[in-house]
């Protein structure tokens, strides 16, 4: 079920009037039950593989709280529900045949990534290793498998290996309830596409019912009108214009080339960061706070800067879980440079089983590293120029800009791959095409009409995210009664002027 369609729209209705008229154990398995009927709307046998991941993640939880403190934990445990009792004695018995806590972490960590990579890249290594026999000279047999990536299934197992991960460091307290670590796991607004949400973020706004709120409703429901302009009326116009584009690079010149590729940077933004909208504004309005995803990622001065602006609750997961325990910077420069191209070569790969996702993570890793080296230089220079401020901070923008642009091209040829296409052969004519300056005149860009309207749609998006931080559009809209029904008015009509309905798929939906 996408969040752009008919169906959903009264899945929500729905949902909602429930939602509101049920208390307590009744409410969480409304939202439980509606949260599975939504994800198994696309393939309902992937429904066994997300319970079983729950179940199996909560009890490991339990496992480790029952060694951590075992009487304490054993007591809570004989007070519980039957199915908390039965799963500590599971605990117990299996602590008696010598497993200790870092087992338990160890094999929740294989199971999870077990899963994921035998799903997500399996036929990638394959092929991999295919292509690399052929190298050498030998002609292997094709072998690929019949494998159904699950939507979603990189972002709940971040989610449900995080829980873990945090009960074993003592972070956050283990969950009793199975009901309420289910509910979390599977809440339908950030279950397909994000925001990565945490245990230690989520859990305990389930502690009481949340009474209806209006001011929440006007809130979330702002929030959720603007995430589908983004993604109705922006991204679905530009892409396709994108399209075109990688399809059939070899046909165009630079100049549309370089069009393509900026609404490309726009169309991957509004896609993604308007799910994300709608799905905080959904939660918003059942009366919880799910993290922000992205702060105008486009206005960054450094790479670093980048991550903490772009898809921030994976940036942050991978900074959490894999770059400060595999050193963070304590371990020199190296050392700090190593960190920090693992961390962005896995999180390339983390997006797709294509090595054009992982060749863009890669450049960003590259990115992170020549910042590091540079940005010293940068300052030196620029105080000998006595450059103003403004001027520094454009050309830094800039020249972020530009290289994420570059490295984007990688990131969409690798859906290209994905559907086996040549991903790099794509962005390499590309990039080669614009670098060589093949006709830059306006006159060579085909389909004026779609830029026309590209460049409208990208001027409104602008001004709205420019000023924000000064109008605060979301919290003047429910203070003033007035203000708020003329935001929803303009942009009602701005989605039906410019928006094109065809239930089209989130780009994420595909990681």
């Amino acid at each position: 079920m996408v969040f752009n369609s008919v169906t959903f729209l009264v899945f929500a209705l729905i949902f909602f009037a429930l939602y509101f008229n049920t208390r307590g154990r009744v409410r969480t398995w409304v939202c439980l039950l509606a949260s599975y009927l939504f994800y198994g709307w696309w393939d309902w046998r992937f429904l066994s593989l997300i319970v079983f991941s729950t179940v199996m993640d909560w009890w490991f939880g339990v496992w480790i709280a029952r060694m951590d403190a075992p009487d304490d934990t054993r007591q809570q445990i004989n007070s519980g529900s039957a199915v908390l009792r039965f799963f500590g004695d599971l605990a117990e018995r299996a602590t008696a045949l010598g497993w200790n806590r870092k087992t338990v972490l160890t094999f929740s960590m294989v199971m999870n990534l077990g899963f994921l990579g035998f799903f997500k890249y399996t036929n990638f290594f394959i092929e991999s290793f295919a292509a690399l026999v052929r190298s050498l000279g030998m002609q292997p047999s094709n072998v690929t498998l019949h494998i159904i990536l699950p939507v979603g299934i990189s972002f709940y197992t971040f989610q449900s290996m995080s829980y873990t991960i945090d009960v074993y460091r003592k972070e956050i307290k283990w969950e009793p309830s199975l009901l309420k670590f289910a509910t979390f796991i599977a809440l339908f607004p950030q279950l397909v596409a994000g925001p990565i949400v945490r245990a230690s973020d989520f859990l305990y706004q389930m502690s009481e019912d949340k009474k209806l709120d209006m001011q929440r409703i006007y809130s979330g429901l702002g929030r959720v009108l603007w995430g589908f302009f983004k993604k109705v009326a922006v991204a679905d116009s530009l892409a396709p214009f994108v399209d075109q584009v990688f399809q059939a690079p070899h046909t165009f010149s630079a100049a549309h080339l370089t069009v393509g590729v900026v609404f490309y940077s726009f169309q991957i933004y509004c896609d993604f960061s308007g799910y994300s909208d709608i799905a905080i504004g959904l939660a918003r309005m059942m009366g919880y706070d799910f993290p922000e995803n992205f702060r105008t990622p486009y206005f960054s001065k450094s790479f670093s800067e980048f991550w903490t602006r772009w898809h921030i609750s994976l940036s942050s997961w991978l900074r959490d879980y894999l770059y400060i325990p595999l050193g963070g910077n304590r371990n020199g420069k190296m050392g700090t440079y190593r960190n920090n191209m693992l961390t962005m070569l896995l999180g390339g790969l983390w997006h797709g089983a294509n090595w054009a996702f992982v060749f863009w993570g890669f450049l960003h890793g590259l990115f992170l590293i020549a910042q590091r080296i540079v940005a010293p230089l940068w300052l030196r220079l620029a105080n000998r120029l006595l450059l103003p401020r403004w001027v520094r901070t454009g050309i830094s923008i800039a020249v972020v800009y530009v290289l994420t642009l570059i490295a984007w091209v990688y990131f969409r040829a690798g859906s290209i791959g994905l559907a086996g296409g040549d991903s790099f052969g794509t962005a390499n004519t590309i990039l080669g095409t614009i670098a060589r300056g093949a006709d830059f005149s306006p006159g060579s860009i085909i389909n004026k009409f779609q830029v026309i309207k590209g460049g409208i749609l990208l001027v409104i998006l602008l001004a709205v995210e420019i000023s924000n931080p000064v109008v605060r559009w979301n919290p003047i809209q429910t203070a003033r009664p007035y203000v708020r029904w003329a935001i929803f008015a303009v942009l009602l009509w701005l989605i039906a002027l410019f928006g094109t309905f065809g239930s089209n798929a989130f780009i994420y939906f595909q990681f």
